[in-house]
């Protein structure tokens, strides 16, 4: 009868080859679909454009110091600065400088800081931006004489300072000597300062630990892109030193432009536009 017979099914080699077996996998490209850390869509790649922005809720995706680049300065304005400097290991940490080297060649990167000139719509500026790819741009020596070096030389050549902050702290490896980073380059903002120049600071996700407890804190002007986690101690230290309950927006940028520690949230897209402005209220330099 009909209701009993054996179904049909796909017969399918058991001794057909590893190769033939690949060959018949459906290839999907790496990188295809981001998911964004903020609402949890899944977003395809293209769809974020240059600018890197969630199409959903906004959130600004981490970029690369390059691609903040390309979409921040006048075309082949930027001239870098303060390369090839190297850390000496001054704990001699295991594999350290094995590390840097293939981070290094992973990412392009001189180190977690790039430093330079630039144009922003004709106004040149001494520029500093933190990448998050390099050891979650942690402060070492290198990242401290670096940004120290662009601050003397802005003093010297009366230059506003621009640095897009972007940290997981100091780095570990350097252990005392990151630390001292900060107090360094404090120092050297004090003198930019005292010269009567503009000091203008960018908080991205993430900027915590010594970085935000030093440089990031002390722009004229301290802006910071849509929901970046800004802190100093992590949420649960924070929670278990206090005893009590953060709220959920605690540490994000919306919180501190709420309670006075930033001067403005700006989208990443009206970046370059709001920066051009601060420049040139404040007496932009044109020089060549």
């Amino acid at each position: 009868m009909a209701l009993f017979q054996k179904k049909k099914y796909i017969k399918i080699n058991p001794n057909r080859s590893t190769d033939q077996k690949e060959r018949t996998k459906p290839e999907v490209p790496d990188e295809l679909f981001a998911k964004c850390p903020a609402c949890k869509h899944s977003i395809y790649c293209q769809d974020l454009g240059d600018s890197k922005i969630c199409p959903h809720c906004g959130y600004n995706f981490r970029i690369t110091a390059p691609e903040r680049l390309k979409l921040l300065v006048d075309t082949d304005s930027f001239e870098e600065r303060f390369t090839g400097i190297e850390s000496k290991n001054p704990l001699d940490f295991p594999n350290y400088v094995e590390k840097l080297a293939a981070i290094k060649e992973e990412t392009g990167l001189d180190e977690a800081v790039m430093t330079g000139t630039a144009r922003i719509k004709g106004q040149k500026v001494a520029l500093a931006i933190m990448d998050s790819t390099f050891i979650m741009a942690s402060m070492g020596t290198v990242v401290g004489e670096k940004i120290t070096r662009l601050f003397e030389m802005a003093t010297a050549e009366k230059l506003p300072v621009l640095i897009f902050t972007a940290s997981g702290g100091a780095r570990m490896q350097e252990g005392i000597m990151s630390l001292m980073q900060m107090a360094k380059i404090s120092a050297a903002v004090k003198k930019h300062s005292t010269a009567g120049l503009l000091y203008i600071t960018v908080l991205t996700d993430p900027t915590t630990g010594g970085v935000t407890a030093s440089f990031a804190m002390l722009g004229d002007i301290i802006l910071a892109e849509p929901q970046s986690l800004i802190g100093f101690a992590g949420r649960r230290v924070i929670e278990q030193t206090v005893r009590q309950t953060l709220p959920d927006d605690f540490q994000k940028a919306e919180f501190l432009l709420k309670h006075g520690f930033v001067d403005a949230i700006v989208k990443r897209q009206e970046m370059r536009e709001n920066l051009a402005l601060l420049l040139k209220l404040h007496g932009g330099v044109k020089n060549v």
